[in-house]
């Protein structure tokens, strides 16, 4: 089997924001793949919606046997486990407990992987690279922090 590079952008702006996402890390370990290294915590106001609840970020490197399907399934299945109930509420975003990305992901070979998923109705599911991320500094900040 070949191991795939995977990219993840975790942000948390309900609760006990670092809490929640040091419980994604672990739960993403286990039922995803090995995590090679992880930013620090990035605190930012949202992006895309007005609340009065800050963010707290991070983004870490995921290797894994996994196909991207599967992570974003792993993943989903963590954010619900974490209390996550829906990714935006009538297609805008919300304050969530916790939400995992994939931003980018790479082959064995160190080759990105592009791709776009979408569901038997032509809904999309996933998209990589993630077609947002490079406008999101919560996102660029902890990235820039891994790649160095």
């Amino acid at each position: 089997m070949t191991t795939n590079k995977y990219y993840l952008s975790l942000g948390s702006n309900l609760g006990e924001r670092e809490q929640t996402l040091r419980q994604a890390l672990c739960l993403i370990e286990q039922q995803v793949g090995k995590i090679a290294c992880c930013s620090s915590f990035y605190y930012s106001a949202p992006w895309g919606f007005d609340s009065p609840n800050g963010f707290c970020n991070l983004c870490c490197l995921v290797e894994t046997e996994m196909e991207p399907l599967a992570v974003l399934r792993a993943t989903q299945g963590i954010e619900r486990t974490l209390g996550r109930e829906e990714k935006s509420h009538g297609g805008r975003y919300t304050d969530r407990r916790i939400d995992i990305d994939l931003i980018q992901a790479f082959d064995a070979q160190g080759n990105e992987i592009r791709c776009h998923i979408t569901d038997e109705e032509g809904c999309d599911l996933l998209t990589l690279p993630h077609p947002l991320y490079e406008q999101r500094a919560f996102v660029l900040i902890p990235l820039q922090e891994l790649q160095k």
